[in-house]
């Protein structure tokens, strides 16, 4: 079995505080209408907005109710991502929810959104399976910005980045042409979900392994069910890029080896000479 049925959620965030019944009557209206679909994924911080002050333990209450709901369903769940508040700091973390009720997986976010963000960085890749479907991997937000997070993912045995987004700034159509590189550099399908209000500007997307964008969202409330079929990316990284460039094979068989990402390294001078994240200030201030 190759053919995956997926539904990417835009909603209505709300900043001040839970989201969770907004959630619950969109899973309630997707599975009655799509009763076909089976994962459900939601935007960044749409479980309680962008404040940290509503930020939850993990496990906790909040989770466990979207546990049930996806049991009831027997759906795989990603409720987008909540702040995580865990004993060694803040996190935005996002959960991967099983068909059986279970948490397979928590996912920090590798790269904040600095210098505006507040939460901490995580530092550990997110991947995991669907049985006899395929391998899927896990990004947020900015982390798409840093293509060594992909390729990473990519690299495990990613088919599938499915990757919750919260952008309500400018860079929107930046971040589109982002998406679209990270499918076609790595062959593979893109879930990118965006919230609308204090979750972002809309505009999600879903792309295919050959870079061609499926579907892309307005700027309203938007449910997106979509099957995917996994043969194609593997046929895509078998055969090439319709039928062109293999980079992933190319990536993997290059005798070059990219010591920028050593410390240490002189080639890494030029970073060095860029100074701390800060935001920036008018002119003449900084």
């Amino acid at each position: 079995m190759s053919r995956f049925a997926i539904a990417a959620m835009q909603i209505q965030v709300n900043g001040a505080g839970k989201n969770y019944k907004t959630m619950i009557a969109s899973i309630d209206n997707v599975m009655l209408v799509f009763p076909w679909v089976q994962m459900i994924v939601f935007s960044e911080l749409a479980v309680a907005g962008p404040a940290a002050a509503f930020a939850e333990p993990l496990p906790g209450p909040t989770e466990r109710a979207f546990q049930a709901i996806a049991k009831r369903y027997g759906i795989w769940l990603i409720p987008g991502t909540a702040h995580e508040k865990a004993i060694d700091g803040l996190f935005n973390t996002a959960s991967v929810i099983n068909p059986q009720g279970e948490v397979v997986l928590r996912y920090r976010k590798m790269f904040p959104f600095l210098p505006y963000g507040v939460a901490q960085p995580g530092t550990n890749f997110a991947i995991f399976d669907v049985p006899n479907v395929g391998r899927f991997g896990l990004s947020i937000c900015y982390d798409i910005w840093f293509p060594e997070t992909s390729r990473t993912l990519a690299c495990m045995g990613a088919e599938v980045l499915i990757h919750p987004t919260m952008t309500a700034t400018m860079d929107r159509d930046v971040e589109t042409a982002i998406v679209r590189a990270t499918a076609a550099t790595n062959q593979m399908y893109v879930i990118d979900v965006n919230g609308i209000g204090a979750g972002g500007v809309g505009r999600s997307m879903i792309v295919g392994p050959e870079g061609d964008v499926i579907h892309e969202a307005g700027s309203g409330t938007e449910f997106m069910p979509i099957e995917i079929d996994l043969d194609l990316v593997r046929r895509t990284r078998e055969r090439g890029l319709r039928n062109l460039g293999q980079p992933l094979k190319s990536f993997r068989d290059a005798p070059v080896q990219f010591h920028v990402y050593n410390p240490a390294s002189p080639l890494r001078s030029g970073l060095a000479a860029l100074g701390p994240v800060i935001k920036a200030g008018r002119p003449g201030n900084i």
